[in-house]
């Protein structure tokens, strides 16, 4: 759990962002923003006092590298930077931001290559894709000792139960039917 809660929500679009601000959630994932709709989305988060991770390499019109990255930080200062890129993740830990390196599972190589990756940017935190596969949560956990998000694919409780179960520390979601688990 983060913060009391085992679901993140991931906010994809406006009514998403309106949802989770209606919600007892108080923390969230910001996917696919356009990069002239951040200000304005970080006074709405502000007001209703949530907290994001913002997922650097999603936001449109702005390119995911450390250069973008420490604007993010400085400018809206968000709970969090997610990333798949290393140097966006050390340089947001650098602004003393919270970090979630993105990995994608496709195959034994991916996880190898993604493992070399995370030791040397040493994110607060990993984030499993898919997070349909149990065995492999628990896996790079174990591997790394860094806790793990479970994201994609996930579609019902059975499959966030499971993933906790594997030692999933939160789901990140865009399935709002599973925001109030």
């Amino acid at each position: 759990m983060l913060h009391g809660q085992s679901i993140l929500p991931a906010i994809r679009d406006m009514r998403d962002l309106e949802r989770f601000l209606s919600s007892e959630l108080e923390l969230g994932v910001l996917l696919e923003v356009h990069m002239s709709r951040l200000e304005s989305i970080f006074k709405l988060l502000e007001k209703h006092q949530k907290k994001v991770f913002v997922h650097m390499d999603l936001i449109q019109g702005m390119k995911a590298d450390e250069f973008a990255t420490e604007y993010v930080c400085q400018t809206f200062k968000p709970f969090g930077i997610i990333s798949t890129k290393g140097n966006v993740i050390v340089k947001a830990k650098q602004n003393n931001v919270m970090t979630v390196q993105r990995l994608f599972l496709i195959d034994s190589t991916s996880l190898e290559k993604s493992i070399r990756h995370i030791e040397r940017s040493k994110p607060d935190y990993i984030e499993v894709l898919p997070g349909i596969v149990p065995k492999y949560i628990r896996r790079v956990q174990e591997r790394t000792g860094i806790p793990v998000f479970a994201g994609g694919l996930i579609e019902t409780t059975e499959e966030v139960n499971e993933a906790l179960a594997a030692g999933a520390s939160v789901i990140t979601t865009s399935n709002r039917k599973l925001w109030t688990e």
